[in-house]
């Protein structure tokens, strides 16, 4: 047994304790493919102080540039006091945000965010203008190695310049549709905010009106946006053609992805003030299906569920005031029986998808039950399932690792399942093709077996707040069939799960497609380039396999490209992309245009032979 005495006991000073525990400060680590990766929070956590001084009065504009590995911000608002800038960004429990007078409702109130960028960066500079003076401070690994006062022209505000530490966010890269989103949601939570972000201009004059407007499609629309704003809280409501329910949360500016206390209460306010307003029982899962809403409060002294801030726990609204759920449903129950007293149309429109959803639920019923029953009993001996120890939502550091692979065939899955981190990835394996459910309803996905057992190893029947794993990987051959089940199983999702899909949750798993090795070092490559590179590195004659799919890669090696180093391709909708049209173009009847778009992009041997000579010459010049 290990001895257990004084020496064993150690105390790390701020910057050792989160560079040894990054995950409790920022999350999960990552390369920067997942929306809810480590890099992203560094940034949200240097732009949440800009925006607490655009919500306190001062500065009105920020400007962001994100270029490769460097990210820069700068605000216009009070700056930080100069004789303590070294102090806010290198001193736990130190900031602001303890003053209540000077932050009455910020994002950040624990005095971590900044030290943990710092922490995290092999290069942190912030840089205070106030009144004439200005006072850069220069840190690596939250070591200050650089600190000078002198006199400036420049406007007050403060600008924060890092490089997160490659050797902790290993091979990473900054997603740009990912910081989009993530200012787009600064603006439409801030009515009078611009965002400069390389180069680009976002600015919101309708709030959640335009941040539904952005994210869904309109056109499927059953009834024009209910937009509501009142003291401290805003909502925005409609109904669309989609399954399931989609909600984006918001406390005090902060996206809190996994909801919270303010979005059960909103979700229950809807249903309670529909009720009423009807006067009719109607079932709450009919009330909500395709429901897509957006509510953001304002809250004194927020409690989250972790220093990530993606799941509000706090009960009450402030110290003194109403609890979350009683401010919410009071605010719902007269906003909406307003406006839908006021507006017939849409009271009609609501109705009529509130019936249809009803007609629905009762059309399955049946073969529901008798799903959920065959469910029930293959979960007991699931042998398409090897489950993991940790699952999303659960109160534990890990839990925004948890991952679901989705593997076609037994030799595939079989690598995954001996190499896999038990604690927090779990195999799911296909039986060949799956069903192509573009244009089916939800009827299928219980008909189905393999969809069905699907849907409960993911437990995502009655939406997303009992998803079991944040990321949902397809593992399939990088081959024509396993091209072919990538796009079944990402067809199933937008069909049946979009909310899913839109979360960031599904990603498309990258494994290498050639090993380069000789004696003394392999290198395995992604890509003809990337193979060709490595040829050149070792020089000679090094050994070259071509891997055809996922079942040649033994256990050993297959544990390498899904721990710390893994790739991933998240599937990522943009604003452009309708889901209808989508599916309709790739997975519905062979279309014309579908006929047109495969002859005008055909490939012959010859083409690509060529390409490949030319580019091993450019490699060698």
């Amino acid at each position: 047994m290990t001895a257990y005495n004084e020496d064993s006991i150690r105390s790390l000073d701020w910057k050792e304790h989160i560079r040894l525990r990054p995950g409790m400060y920022i999350g999960k680590l990552g390369d920067g493919s997942a929306y809810d990766d480590g890099i992203y929070v560094l940034l949200k956590e240097v732009v949440d102080n800009s925006i607490d001084e655009f919500v306190m009065g001062a500065g009105k504009t920020i400007e962001i540039t994100v270029n490769e590995h460097k990210v820069s911000v700068r605000d216009y608002g009070r700056g930080i006091p100069i004789g303590s800038v070294v102090d806010v960004v290198s001193k736990i429990n130190t900031g602001g945000k303890y003053d209540s007078k000077a932050f009455q409702k910020s994002v950040g109130l624990n005095g971590v965010g900044t030290k943990a960028v710092n922490a995290l960066s092999t290069s942190f500079v912030v840089q205070s203008y106030r009144d004439g003076k200005t006072r850069i401070a220069e840190f690596s690994k939250g070591e200050l190695v650089k600190d000078e006062e002198k006199t400036t022209t420049q406007r007050n505000g403060t600008a924060v310049t890092f490089y997160p530490d490659d050797s902790i966010f290993r091979n990473y890269h900054y997603r740009l549709e990912f910081v989009e989103n993530m200012i787009w949601n600064y603006v439409f939570l801030n009515s009078g905010l611009t965002v400069n972000f390389n180069g680009q201009k976002f600015v919101s004059e309708n709030g959640l009106k335009d941040l539904l407007e952005r994210n869904i499609d309109t056109e499927s629309m059953r009834y024009p946006i209910i937009h509501l704003k009142g003291d401290d809280i805003e909502v925005a409501i409609t109904h669309g053609q989609q399954y399931g329910e989609e909600y984006y949360s918001f406390v005090n500016g902060q996206h809190t992805t996994q909801g919270g206390t303010h979005q059960a209460a909103f979700r229950e306010a809807v249903v309670k003030t529909v009720r009423e307003f009807y006067k009719k029982d109607f079932d709450a899962s009919d009330i909500r299906a395709s429901i897509i809403g957006a509510i953001a409060i304002k809250v004194q002294e927020p409690v989250f569920e972790s220093q990530t801030k993606t799941k509000l726990g706090s009960q009450n609204i402030g110290p003194e005031g109403p609890t979350v759920r009683t401010f919410i449903n009071d605010f719902v129950k007269k906003a909406l029986d307003d406006y839908l007293h006021k507006h017939s149309d849409t009271a009609e429109a609501l109705q009529k998808r509130i019936l249809q959803s009803e007609r629905e639920r009762k059309d399955i019923a049946g073969i529901k039950k008798l799903a959920n029953e065959r469910a029930k009993k293959a979960s007991l001996h699931n042998r398409k399932l090897r489950d993991c120890k940790i699952h999303y939502g659960e109160n534990h550091e890990l839990a925004q690792q948890t991952t679901l692979f989705i593997t076609e065939g037994d030799s595939a899955s079989g690598s995954i399942t001996k190499s896999r981190d038990v604690q927090t990835q779990a195999v799911f394996s296909l039986k060949g093709k799956p069903l192509n459910a573009f244009g089916l309803t939800k009827k299928v996905v219980y008909e189905n077996e393999e969809f069905n057992l699907l849907q409960h190893a993911l437990n995502i029947e009655d939406g997303l707040d009992g998803l079991r794993y944040n990321n949902i990987v397809i593992a399939t051959d990088a081959d024509v069939d396993g091209m072919h089940i990538r796009l079944l199983l990402m067809t199933f999702f937008l069909q049946f799960f979009p909310d899913l899909v839109k979360a960031g949750h599904v990603s498309i798993l990258q494994t290498p497609l050639f090993r380069v090795r000789n004696k003394k070092e392999t290198i395995y490559c992604y890509s003809d380039e990337e193979r060709q590179r490595a040829i050149l590195k070792l020089g000679g004659k090094p050994e070259i396999t071509r891997f055809k799919g996922l079942g040649e890669i033994s256990p050993e090696e297959f544990g390498l490209f899904i721990g710390k180093d893994m790739r991933l391709d998240p599937v990522i909708l943009s604003k452009e992309q309708k889901i209808i049209q989508l599916l309709e173009y790739y997975m519905g009847k062979n279309t014309p245009d579908r006929q047109k778009h495969i002859v005008n992009n055909l490939r012959i041997e010859v083409d690509i032979a060529e390409e490949q000579k030319i580019a091993e010459e450019e490699l060698v010049a």
